[in-house]
């Protein structure tokens, strides 16, 4: 009988360990476990946690507004948090209407050190708004009370009359999240484009009719389509290197109006077809109008690029004199005024301009050319399945000579012919063919990118190093370097030396002599003093290094990693020694290190003469882009590498 007591009375206390071990997720209300749990076993690194969220949008019986409710309860689990109290809210207006918030209600709860339940409300005297900007209104307000352990929770309703663009949902943030959920009900008469957002595999997806929902004055019904939304154990999104801009992936549910049928029986198609966007494309004035302008641009080009009968050397050099010739303004957008004669008077305007200038240039050259529009990776992916012309930001060129295709880009002297900018490298974009229809077209790197170093060293008599660098960049690798280099020669050695003052600079020599080479290649002559311990000379192989720490540091990540381009690094050290007064005592180990399914490899090889020491480290990404799965073996891949880098030696001892 003791033993079934016994047994019973663990039983009973791991329920409840297990229980008091979980914030209440399930609700709104605050319970102990919220109050006393003050670690989050997922996340350690998180400074606040979203427990429980609910949103509910509807659009309103009374006067057709889209009303949506929303609840938040967050816990603060450190001082880091605290700004966690501090919410800002964003009312969009124009100068017909504008949105609105009411209902905002708020409590902080805190436990008192005799365990009693301290509740401060907000105070709607702490309630502040204003003028954000010219379309914006701010309202923000602070919890009251935040200390560590701090529960807060607050609610209210926004008011919207712009039913174009239904409320979106936002289930990830900057911080974990346990429960989100996310109720819309849209009338028959609304046709949205719904798309989810993210890797994040929804818990709940349901969607049901409900009869009559919205009913006119004048005795008009709608249904109501209803959808239900819940995803739980959110991890944060964090911003780290090699992504594009986070609304690509951040997980959220959004709506685009599609349809739109008035009570009347009236039918307004509010989101087009590809096909009619081409047919608008053709005369619109900011594109359509600009392909044609082969009188304005007729009399720029020299005679002897006009009369080069090779085809490819003719593009090559009228890229470059659109690139030698007008300077970009920074500027994006690729709507609204675009004149090529400002551009041409003025020797400065937006890419689009520049690269519609280059077009007209080619075109009128006889070489097969289209523009193909794009959103940058700052900007998003463009949406694939319906025209959203506003996601788009860019205009590159389409050429085709010879049998070959290219991607052209004229925004920078700095670029060679066929390579776009780095923030073009977004996956994919629109080819604007307004005869035959326009279509997708993937957008890639061609070819691999290298970066490498070779150092050839010698211990002289003193026991320094001196020795010189032979370092190459091709492709991305080598664009901004050549930027550096052209806008400031003086200068750019200047920063080497004040970057690299591990070594003494005793030459430096830069070969590469044009702007837009695929290659920059430089030569360093360095001296550099050697770690003396007894009669023992200690070497770090690496002068320099490709990675000085591990760029990965989240413990989980939940969209890609996205490098751009394929890449490789290769990084060669020789070391001269004199046999006859040095023994070699320790020489790096070999090591090789492989990412799955073939995607990267990694290898440190050395050998070792009477006279010298030869070191081999090479490692590549063989993917431009690798699904978040590879994550943790990137992560690994990358600690290996500065590992390598920072921890090899070469000990050498004197006879």
């Amino acid at each position: 009988m003791k033993k079934i007591t016994l047994l019973l009375s663990l039983l009973l206390f791991t329920v409840i360990s297990f229980a008091q071990s979980k914030f209440n997720a399930s609700g709104y209300n605050v319970t102990d476990n919220d109050l006393t749990i003050n670690t989050y076993s997922k996340d350690s690194t998180a400074n606040a946690l979203v427990i429980y969220e609910y949103g509910n949008s509807y659009f309103d019986q009374d006067d057709f507004r889209l009303k949506t409710e929303i609840k938040r309860k967050i816990k603060i689990l450190n001082r880091d948090g605290f700004d966690k109290a501090n919410v800002s809210i964003l009312l969009y207006k124009n100068s017909d209407s504008k949105e609105k918030i009411s209902r905002i209600r708020g409590t902080t709860t805190n436990t008192n050190a005799n365990g009693t339940l301290d509740i401060q409300k907000l105070d709607k005297s702490q309630v502040f708004t204003e003028n954000y900007n010219a379309n914006y209104i701010l309202v923000k307000f602070t919890m009251p009370d935040i200390k560590e352990g701090s529960v807060i929770k607050y609610s209210y309703t926004l008011d919207t009359p712009f039913t174009f663009n239904y409320r979106s949902w936002y289930f990830q943030t900057d911080i974990p999240t346990l429960y989100s959920e996310y109720h819309a009900s849209i009338p028959a008469n609304y046709e949205y484009n719904i798309k989810l957002v993210g890797e994040i595999p929804l818990s709940v997806n349901t969607s049901d009719i409900e009869s009559d929902c919205l009913k006119t004055y004048s005795g008009a019904k709608s249904d109501c389509f209803k959808s239900v939304y819940v995803m739980k154990n959110i991890p944060a999104f964090i911003d780290e290197k090699y992504m594009t801009t986070r609304e690509n992936y951040i997980a959220k549910v959004e709506y685009e109006l599609k349809v739109y049928k008035s009570f009347e029986g009236g039918k307004d198609n509010i989101t087009k077809s590809w096909k009619t966007v081409d047919k608008e494309f053709k005369t619109e004035k900011s594109i359509g109008r600009q392909l044609n302008k082969g009188s304005v641009v007729k009399d720029l080009l020299s005679k002897e690029i006009t009369k080069e009968k090779d085809q490819l050397k003719k593009a090559q050099a009228i890229v470059e004199y659109v690139q030698s010739n007008y300077k970009w303004n920074n500027k994006f957008n690729i709507f609204g005024t675009v004149s090529l004669k400002d551009l041409i008077k003025n020797k400065v305007g937006r890419a689009s301009e520049i690269n519609l200038l280059l077009f007209n240039l080619l075109k009128e050259n006889d070489i097969e050319v289209l523009p193909i529009l794009m959103s940058t990776r700052a900007n998003g992916l463009p949406t694939r399945i319906f025209p959203v012309i506003s996601e788009f930001n860019y205009i590159i060129i389409q050429a085709k000579i010879a049998g070959e295709t290219y991607f052209l880009d004229a925004t920078s002297p700095f670029l060679s012919f066929g390579q776009l900018p780095f923030r073009c490298l977004n996956q994919y974009g629109r080819l604007l063919d307004l005869e035959d229809g326009s279509y997708w077209v993937d957008i890639k790197s061609k070819g691999n990118f290298s970066v490498s170093y070779k150092v050839t060293s010698k211990i002289i008599e003193s026991g320094a190093i001196n020795g010189s660098i032979k370092y190459q960049a091709t492709g991305y690798n080598s664009t901004d370097l050549k930027a550096s280099y052209f806008k400031n020669k003086s200068g750019y050695l200047t920063n080497y030396q004040n970057e690299n003052t591990n070594i003494t600079v005793t030459n430096h020599d830069v070969k590469t002599t044009a702007k837009n080479s695929d290659t920059f290649i430089e030569v360093i002559d360095f001296e550099i003093p050697s770690e003396v311990i007894g009669n023992s000379i200690y070497i770090n192989p690496f002068i320099t290094t490709f990675f000085d720490e591990n760029p990965f540091k989240l413990q989980e990540r939940t969209y890609p990693i996205d490098f751009g381009y394929k890449d490789s690094f290769t990084y060669i050290y020789k070391l001269d020694y004199d046999a006859t007064v040095y023994d070699v005592i320790e020489i790096p180990a070999i090591k090789k290190h492989q990412l799955p399914n073939g995607t990267g490899s990694l290898l440190l090889n050395v050998t070792k003469s009477d006279s010298e020491i030869i070191i081999y480290f090479k490692f590549n990404f063989k993917e431009a882009i690798y699904n978040q799965n590879y994550y943790p073996y990137l992560k690994e891949y990358f600690s290996t590498i500065v590992d390598l880098q920072k921890n090899s030696l070469i000990v050498l001892k004197k006879k």
